[in-house]
């Protein structure tokens, strides 16, 4: 890379300017001070150049030296990446904690990957081939559930003029030269730099068609997220976020989970790196971590760092999207990675816009969620990048800008609920305030996979708990007590809904996770209840009969009683309430 040295002028938080840096461009990456503190060019002008540091700025002084880097804020991808957790600009933290102790040190330029270990290999091309952008050559198995499939990187084509043989490599070994039509020769390795702000290339963004199952049954029936799409997932604090994050991380079935911890808690970066190592994958038995990456900027982190984070995450996503795997991204929070933006901005002097954010703030967060999408690869397979982010509103206002901006950019909305978490009810997603805009395009695939009935349960479902709310103004006024049988029957209904179906427990077995055929069958159980006593209220008999038979507090019960692999079960609850409709139904003749 080209050099080309100046000196520091000023110094104010993260903020650097910079006095004869007129070979700088801007987005390049910089080493400033005596230490070499990563930074990254944000401002030129004229000779006066301002440089965003990615590390604490403290020490620093005028007149100590700034090295241009010559190329733009990149990142190293390759095999390694998995069962790793990184700081926002890819170091990995297990290494700088055995370099620096407990706190991360300063100056610290560790690589990305391991460049000591070595990959059992796979070439798969020879000399005389040719490749172009997204041509396969090399490939390893980077954990027992991921194969590392080594492409060409885009914007490089040529003729395959040298080989080296299947075998044992370091990530910096070169597998294959690479000659183009100019004659210029190309190493490829293991592994390749990429630009952390610039969106990794695609043959074609597809149309989204399958939903993520995530086993969650309030968000797989009533609010699903399409892979290759984009959630928000706003609340206030203790609404239970992380933990809604934490699951959809565990259960949802992407090949690979990105799990970006933005200026949140050290603890719960912890409990989460605590809690995947331990837990076994559902479809494989294999460790959560082997297909997961975590990355952890945490709130007492440099906050230049946490405005990257989220590009780091979202390169090493598209990364594995490219080979064809659907990624998961989680972003917690959106709102903290905000705030290190309006922070910056202020040490920039910027003009700030509403609540003191800069203006382009809806434009980064368009640049961020416009990432996400369901494409063919230039190797012509296809993969996704969903993306899940966290919104921390202050007080619970989902008026305030991150919110309202983020809204403009995803279309499943699942927003939490204060007063729900706090009566124990989670997922804490309140059904009436929530929406997801993917239904009508997910509806072939569930009708082809799951049941052809199961949107149109799906729907009876949700207007029963929308009617139950109209009801409830009026309970609040004048009692149920007043209300007609068939208004009783919507709000017992509803209540069972609530209960036995959109309440889940995160630490049980059987109910932590619940397959989409067991949800159908949930729902059909339910509206059958429904329909029986509706039929008997029609025939003028009361509603308390029905419910002395204890009918509905058994259905509230079957979340934990039915096994997810014993759908058989069902028949049993379907018998239980054709029998007691039939028992009220001969106590009247």
């Amino acid at each position: 890379m080209s050099e080309n040295r100046c000196e520091i002028y000023g110094i104010n938080g993260p903020v650097v300017t910079v006095k004869g840096g007129r070979g700088l461009a801007m987005m390049d990456m910089v080493n400033v001070g005596e230490e070499g503190l990563v930074g990254e060019v944000v401002g030129v002008n004229g000779d006066i150049t301002t440089v965003q540091v990615y590390e604490d700025t403290a020490g620093l002084m005028p007149g100590q030296p700034v090295t241009g880097q010559g190329a733009p804020m990149s990142i190293t991808l390759g095999p390694g990446l998995l069962c790793n957790i990184f700081d926002g600009i890819a170091r990995p933290l297990r290494l700088i904690e055995e370099k620096s102790g407990p706190f991360i040190g300063r100056g610290l330029n560790i690589p990305t990957l391991d460049e000591s270990r070595k990959w059992d290999t796979t070439v798969t091309v020879k000399a005389g081939d040719t490749l172009s952008p997204g041509a396969l050559y090399a490939q390893c198995q980077e954990t027992p559930l991921i194969l590392h499939r080594c492409l060409v990187p885009a914007g490089l084509s040529g003729t395959v003029t040298r080989v080296v043989p299947s075998g044992s490599y370091t990530v910096a070994d070169t597998l294959v030269e690479l000659t183009d039509a100019a004659g210029q020769v190309h190493a490829l390795k293991l592994a390749q730099s990429w630009p952390i702000r610039t969106p990794r290339p695609m043959a074609r963004r597809l149309p989204i068609h399958r939903p993520l199952i995530t086993g969650q049954r309030i968000i797989d029936t009533l609010f699903p997220i399409g892979k290759g799409g984009a959630a928000a997932i706003p609340g206030p604090f203790g609404a239970g976020k992380t933990m809604t994050q934490h699951q959809l991380a565990k259960w949802s079935d992407a090949d690979i989970i990105v799990y970006l911890g933005c200026g949140e808690r050290g603890n719960e970066m912890t409990q989460a790196l605590e809690e995947f190592s331990e837990l076994l994958d559902p479809k494989s038995q294999q460790p959560l971590m082997n297909r997961t990456i975590l990355i952890a900027n945490t709130s007492n982190m440099p906050v230049a760092a946490r405005e990257a984070s989220v590009y780091t995450g979202m390169t090493i996503a598209e990364y594995y999207r490219d080979m064809g795997y659907h990624v998961a991204l989680m972003a917690d929070s959106t709102s903290r990675w905000a705030e290190a933006l309006r922070e910056i901005s202020g040490r920039l002097e910027e003009m700030p816009a509403e609540e003191g954010f800069p203006a382009y703030l809806a434009s980064r967060l368009a640049e961020f969620y416009e990432r996400a999408g369901y494409i063919e690869t230039l190797e012509g397979r296809e993969g996704s990048v969903t993306v899940i982010g966290a919104v921390s509103p202050q007080g619970g206002d989902f008026s305030e800008p991150v919110t309202q901006n983020t809204k403009r950019y995803v279309r499943t909305f699942w927003g939490l609920d204060r007063s729900l978490a706090y009566a124990r009810h989670f997922p804490s997603i309140n059904w009436l305030t929530s929406y997801s805009e993917y239904l009508d395009d997910l509806k072939p695939w569930y009708d082809q996979n799951v049941a052809p009935g199961f949107m149109a349960d799906r729907q009876r479902i949700f207007s029963l708990l929308q009617e139950e709310d109209q009801l409830m103004e009026i309970v609040k006024l004048i009692g149920s007590d007043v209300l007609p049988e068939d208004q009783k029957l919507t709000l017992d209904i509803a209540r069972l809904i609530r209960v036995g179906f959109l309440q889940q427990n995160a630490y049980h077995t059987v109910d932590t996770y619940v397959p989409l055929e067991k949800q159908f069958r949930m729902m059909e159980v339910i509206l059958r209840l429904y329909d029986g006593a509706r039929r008997l209220l029609e025939r003028s008999i009361p509603l308390s009969q029905v419910r002395a038979t204890g009918i509905f507090d058994a259905l509230v019960k079957m979340k934990y009683e039915i096994p997810n692999d014993q759908m058989e079960k069902f028949a049993d609850y379907e018998r239980r309430i054709d029998q007691a409709l039939q028992s009220v139904d001969e106590a009247n003749r």
